[in-house]
């Protein structure tokens, strides 16, 4: 991703008009994610893929393929950031998600919705984004961050000795940012010595900072030293923080980067 990233900057500095990246759909929403984290560039850089393959009734590669060429060379397109299309629609990196496992129709923005759509080979954006400060690129190879899920009944058995074997931690908790009561002092543990971010499972929503107040609370958790991931789901979480251990951002400042999310 990296190297793609350096790649996406030469084209900008060639003058290029648009970029369009095809990859499966397994990871699409995390690549073009990451991808905007780093990228700094104007030319539209636009991912895509296929729900159904070429030998399937009804295969979408090639519409997808068309709409997102036909968004990259767009004028509207140039600044916006990185860009997903599919099924004609175009969404944004930092908002879309693959919500079902087979559909055509399958990657949605929740809580937002698309930017626009393509129509009559044309792209049209229905509104803009407010612009993210770019990450620098990784001073070495990214570091291990790892998501831990909070279930019914969790003991919290997972969270034993990732000190030392993990250099960042994502919390997908209940809710709008709760945990067991046995988690707490555990979660308190690790955040002095890692970056801790609590973000919701549901994936969908911010996550709270001041509503509840119990053991293992959002408010509670943030008063242990864990940092808010706004809005962002775990997996987009965990790619920004990856990023940020990976630029060797100071504590304070990745709490910051995440407001910018929220």
């Amino acid at each position: 991703m990296v190297s793609l990233v350096g790649r996406l900057q030469q084209a900008d500095g060639e003058g290029v008009d648009g970029v369009v990246v095809t990859q499966g759909t397994d990871t699409l929403e995390e690549t073009a994610f990451l991808t905007n984290l780093y990228y700094q560039g104007t030319t539209p850089v636009v991912f895509t893929g296929a729900m159904r393959n070429a030998a399937t009734a009804g295969a979408d590669g090639p519409a997808n393929l068309l709409a997102a060429v036909q968004t990259a060379v767009s004028a509207e397109a140039r600044g916006t950031g990185v860009l997903v299309v599919l099924g004609d629609e175009i969404h944004a990196a930092r908002h879309v998600r693959k919500m079902h496992t087979t559909s055509p129709g399958a990657f949605n923005s929740p809580g937002t919705g698309p930017l626009g759509h393509v129509v009559e080979g044309a792209a049209r954006f229905h509104r803009s984004l407010s612009p993210t400060a770019p990450v620098p690129l990784p001073i070495g190879g990214l570091p291990q961050v790892e998501i831990v899920a909070a279930s019914l009944g969790s003991s919290g058995t997972l969270l034993e000795g990732l000190a030392d074997k993990v250099a960042g931690l994502v919390v997908a908790a209940f809710g709008a940012g709760h945990v067991p009561e046995t988690w707490c002092s555990r979660l308190e543990a690790l955040a002095a010595v890692m970056p801790v971010v609590l973000a919701s499972r549901i994936g969908t929503g911010p996550v709270l900072t001041s509503t509840y107040a119990f053991p293992g609370s959002e408010s509670d958790l943030l008063a242990r030293g864990l940092i808010s991931a706004g809005a962002l789901d775990p997996y987009k979480a965990r790619l920004l923080l990856i990023a940020h251990v990976a630029a060797g951002t100071p504590h304070p400042e990745i709490a910051k980067a995440f407001l910018d999310y929220s």
